[in-house]
């Protein structure tokens, strides 16, 4: 299994502990990346592996993708990632993988939240 220097810990840990943040606050994929890449040293596949292994653990917890509403402390629903996990997770890594496969921008970039901090649209 491997270790990141910056977590002290495995790539599960780093995923379960990435879930617990979401009875804080939403997750976003500008906060995954980064750590698959930097603390775990991952890139191509191993960092795909690593998102997605990240997205099934936070949707596990009853995450969904969202997006920030400006000027509102809310979050928005996108439901147009599948309805599976597995869907989600593969259409998620595919959008990042179509936008370079770069680290997101933290506030332009996907977020998951639990349903008690989003709300849908009409």
């Amino acid at each position: 299994m491997n270790h990141g220097t910056e977590t002290g810990g495995t790539i599960g840990e780093y995923a379960s502990a990435a879930a617990e943040e979401l009875e804080i606050d939403a997750v976003g994929l500008w906060q995954i990346v980064p750590v698959g890449r930097d603390a775990f040293g991952l890139d191509g596949e191993s960092l795909a592996d690593f998102i997605r292994q990240n997205l099934l653990a936070l949707f596990a917890r009853g995450a969904k993708p969202v997006i920030g509403r400006k000027g509102v402390d809310h979050w928005i629903l996108k439901d147009d990632y599948g309805t599976t996990p597995a869907q989600m997770a593969d259409a998620v890594i595919e959008e990042w993988r179509a936008s370079g496969a770069k680290d997101p921008k933290p506030y332009d970039s996907l977020w998951f939240a639990l349903p008690k901090m989003y709300e849908e649209l009409p």
